[in-house]
């Protein structure tokens, strides 16, 4: 009886070990899932439909999918779907209607793109299809692929978002952009603590919606991600500022400067690790007002979900960044 439960369990344990190790293997790296992604763009772009449009689109659809609890994540390489209206049309009663021919009588939009003769929203082919022919119908150039965004999405804000998108990517030609930088130098002596929340009293009674770090003045200022120069100039909160924004709906925010780096200039497409200005302590008044306050870099983090743009604290983000790179230092 003791031999028959020891083998009993011998198998139980062997067989949730090899079953482990089959799903280990099969999970796809983070370089497969964006080789996977560019395959579908390449595939669907063309000379007047250049694959960092598609990517661009396809980004942004995955970025509002994690933060919004109102929108299903899509199953599959692309995360772009579409509405059960636009798909099958309007008074279609079949909200997950196939059918090409029904589908075309309600007005829906929704088409065949891997030839099987269904229109299906879960299969990639058939929604990468419909938004390419869509898109195609407004030229696609750069003024078109705008119209295209702004007719579809009906926000200033989203058709913005994913322009950026469309040029970084354009940029760098790639969709690995997931490395960062932390924003100061770490062989310069700085320090910092988490300071989200805390109430500020210039200007009116308000709450800090950053983190605060602390050093010298002129300590360079990098560039924390991939991202564009989206705006650059005097703010009477935050001095001397420069506000980026990367590929994952996220708006980065440095504030305080006691300058820019030389040629920097709004539009300008950067990487992790670029020195953009200068910690300072510029700010709490008008243009050129300086040394309220110890010098430091205020940085925030803002996060845009297609609807509405909120802050949240950046100081985890901030700790991991600084270890990564404490990490690279010591190897």
């Amino acid at each position: 009886m003791i031999s028959w439960i020891k083998l009993t369990f011998s198998t139980c344990v062997f067989v949730f070990l090899l079953s482990t190790t089959v799903s280990a293997a099969e999970e796809p790296s983070r370089e497969q899932i964006l080789e996977k992604r560019m395959e579908y763009y390449i595939k669907y772009s063309s000379d007047v439909l250049p694959w960092y449009y598609l990517a661009a689109i396809d980004q942004f659809e995955r970025n509002i999918q994690e933060v919004r609890n109102d929108i299903p994540k899509r199953e599959g390489a692309v995360a772009i779907q579409f509405s059960d209206d636009y798909w099958t049309g309007v008074l279609n009663p079949l909200l997950d209607d196939t059918n090409l021919n029904s589908i075309a009588f309600f007005n829906g939009r929704g088409l065949d793109g891997n030839q099987d003769g269904i229109a299906d929203r879960k299969n990639d082919d058939d929604v990468m299809f419909t938004l390419t022919e869509y898109l195609m119908q407004f030229g696609v150039m750069e003024k078109g692929f705008e119209k295209a965004l702004k007719k579809y999405y009906q926000r200033d804000e989203t058709v913005k978002q994913i322009m950026t998108n469309a040029e970084i990517y354009k940029e760098f030609e790639t969709l690995n952009l997931d490395a960062r930088a932390f924003p100061l130098a770490i062989n310069h002596n700085y320090s910092y603590r988490s300071t989200w929340g805390d109430s500020r009293g210039w200007g009116g009674r308000r709450m800090h919606e950053g983190t605060d770090l602390f050093a010298s003045y002129s300590v360079p200022v990098k560039s924390t991600t991939f991202g564009k120069v989206e705006v650059m100039g005097w703010n009477d909160y935050g001095g001397w500022r420069i506000g980026i924004r990367d590929v994952n709906n996220t708006y980065h925010y440095y504030a305080h400067l006691s300058g820019y780096t030389k040629d920097l200039k709004e539009g300008d497409i950067l990487e992790p690790g670029t020195i953009i200005g200068y910690v300072g302590s510029s700010g709490y008044g008008k243009e050129g007002t300086s040394g309220k306050f110890p010098p430091h870099l205020h940085y925030g983090m803002y996060k845009y979900n297609g609807r509405v743009e909120w802050a949240y604290d950046p100081f985890p983000s901030l700790k991991r960044w600084e270890r990564e790179e404490q990490s690279k230092k010591n190897k």
